[in-house]
C-alpha cells in the first residue's frame, strides 16, 4: 500500500499552473452557473478521492477559507 502524505502541501507544486488554469477555464466554457457549480463539486470530489487522507482534506478545507 502506498504511504500517503500526512500534511497539505501549500508550496507551489503545479508543473504548468498557467496551462492548468487555462484548462479549468475551458472546462467551464458554455456551462450555465448551475452546471459550472456542479462541475466544480464533481472536480472537488475526484481530487479528494485522489488525495484520500481525511487529515489532508481537512487542512485543505481550512486553507481554502
Amino acid at each position: 500500500m502506498q504511504q500517503r502524505q500526512q500534511h497539505l502541501n501549500t508550496a507551489p507544486n503545479l508543473e504548468a499552473p498557467d496551462d492548468f488554469y487555462e484548462a479549468l477555464i475551458e472546462a467551464h466554457q458554455g456551462l450555465s452557473a448551475e452546471e459550472s457549480n456542479a462541475y466544480n463539486a464533481r472536480l472537488v470530489l475526484v481530487l479528494a478521492n485522489h488525495i484520500g487522507s481525511l487529515a489532508v482534506l481537512r487542512e485543505a478545507l481550512d486553507a481554502a477559507k
